[in-house]
This record gives structure tokens, C-alpha cells and sequence, in this order.
């Protein structure tokens, strides 16, 4: 699993030391701080602190009879372990849910980052989804942006 760092980032940021269950309030304080932009038709997510590059990471996005919302979001409810309501109770650590149901989380599947594979959220590796769990938590919240 690769995972190129651009800038440094503190290591309580890193492991998701902080966690908690909350809800943000607005995307323009988001913006400015973390912004995670998923390109869908590479199957990546880089993630950018104050404007500057810090992370590259394979995602696994929604597999065919699928979709994954396009557009700008900001994160609403986050939590350091979910579980899915609609998919047996499949687990979801840092999770960050961005559009209703739709969320950034962990997945224990790591095989299949890099292709589509969900059923509509955004999977990354847990270390990865831990890191950028505490990256939004330390900033006061992160923007999400996805494209095809």
C-alpha cells in the first residue's frame, strides 16, 4: 500500500489521537484548512493542508450499481467508529460522513484500494482514515471534493 506525505503533519495528527463524536459548522472554515479531493476515475484522494499538498492516497469509490456523489461538501458528523445501519453493521472507523449516509472511513478490505469497490463511500486504509480523522478534528472540520 503506498502512501507518498508531501508536508509534515504532526503525529498526533497522524494516528487520530483525537477523536471524538461532533458536528461542524461551516465549509469556509473547512476550506481553509483541510481539503480532501477524490478523483474518481484514478481512484486517489489528495489531501491538502492550508492549500499545500500533504498527502496521496488510494480510495476505493462506488463499484458498478453504484454511486458516489460528485460536488463540494463539507464534513458534518464524524466518529471514530461507526456502523453501517444499512449494510449489516459492516464497520466504518473514522468515519466522516459528508452528504447524508455518504462518508470517508476506514476500511479493513485494503486490497481493493485503488479500484472501485464500495457501495458509495469512500474507503481508505484505517491508518490513512485515522490521520485525516484527526487532521479535520484538529482544523475545526474539512472540506471534501469529488470529481469524476
Amino acid at each position: 500500500m503506498s502512501s507518498r506525505r508531501f508536508a509534515a503533519v504532526p503525529d498526533w495528527a497522524r494516528t487520530g489521537f483525537l477523536c471524538g463524536l461532533l458536528v461542524f459548522g461551516s465549509a469556509e472554515g473547512a476550506a481553509a484548512g483541510v481539503v480532501a479531493q477524490i478523483d474518481q476515475s484514478r481512484q486517489r484522494m489528495r489531501v491538502f493542508v492550508d492549500g499545500i499538498a500533504a498527502y496521496d492516497w488510494p480510495v476505493s469509490t462506488a463499484r458498478s450499481g453504484y454511486y458516489t456523489p460528485n460536488g463540494r461538501y463539507r464534513v458534518g458528523l464524524m466518529a471514530p467508529m461507526w456502523r453501517s445501519h444499512k449494510y449489516h453493521g459492516s464497520p466504518m472507523p473514522h468515519a466522516m460522513f459528508f452528504r447524508g449516509g455518504y462518508a470517508i472511513h476506514g476500511t479493513y478490505a485494503t486490497g481493493s484500494l485503488g479500484r472501485r469497490a464500495s457501495h458509495g463511500c469512500i474507503r481508505l486504509a484505517p491508518g490513512h482514515a485515522a490521520a485525516l480523522f484527526g487532521l479535520a478534528r484538529s482544523r475545526g472540520g474539512a472540506a471534501v471534493v469529488i470529481r469524476n
